[in-house]
């Protein structure tokens, strides 16, 4: 049994009592107080709450796209991309940025990084990927990002484009850059690399909100 599902089936043995919990790994406080001789719904619906909250953040941690079944799934859809019937409307900026963060995986998190030889943290990836390839100076910090260039809906996302995730409580705490098929390559956290990962895991799709496409000076 996974661990965090233990985690629930115990917490849910001992709200006859009055707890105080505090997860600070996922960055959770919740507070739960139960009755020693009744137990309410809302203790249950705060409890199972926090459970969603921990599967989503465990699915975070355990989810990353694994690098060599991503490039096999590029591989086959670059075939069918070069025969579509939109090959015209491609963002050659965007591939040029896209193409150029996959150069950086494996690279280590650093919070404030902003170069491959000691480390990037979200900002500094993008940051440094969009000078390297495009010639460009964005803003360094991720909310600043989020007013650059031209707004884009979820629907209509273009390889390149840069996607924005709450993370931390504030909008536009996180940023990527999306590859396509779901997916995108980011800087995550302390202790990890730059990856790929699937927006449509449940801890991306709850916090993503929303994306901007950079537009190269012609």
């Amino acid at each position: 049994m996974p661990p965090h599902r233990q985690l629930y089936l115990r917490l849910r043995s001992i709200l006859s009592s009055t707890i105080t919990l505090r997860v600070a790994p996922a960055c959770i406080a919740l507070a739960l107080t139960g009755c020693a001789a009744t137990n309410s719904g809302n203790d249950y619906a705060a409890l199972d709450d926090l459970f969603s909250d921990l599967n989503d953040n465990y699915s975070y941690r355990t989810q990353a796209d694994p690098l060599g079944n991503y490039l096999a799934n590029r591989a086959q859809s670059d075939i069918r991309i070069s025969y579509g019937s939109n090959q015209h409307n491609t963002n050659h900026a965007g591939q040029e940025i896209a193409s150029t963060a996959l150069d950086f995986l494996g690279i280590n998190y650093r919070y404030g990084g902003e170069n491959p030889n000691t480390g990037f943290d979200c900002s500094g990836l993008v940051s440094y990927v969009a000078e390297k390839s495009l010639g460009l100076k964005l803003p360094r910090q991720s909310a600043q990002m989020a007013s650059f260039g031209e707004s884009v809906k979820r629907s209509q996302l273009e390889e390149g484009d840069l996607v924005f995730f709450n993370t931390r409580g504030a909008r536009f705490s996180h940023v990527g850059i999306y590859l396509g098929d779901n997916k995108f390559v980011h800087a995550p956290r302390t202790g990890a690399v730059v990856r790929v990962e699937d927006m449509t895991v449940s801890y991306w799709k709850k916090r993503y909100n929303g994306a901007r496409r950079i537009i190269a000076a012609k």
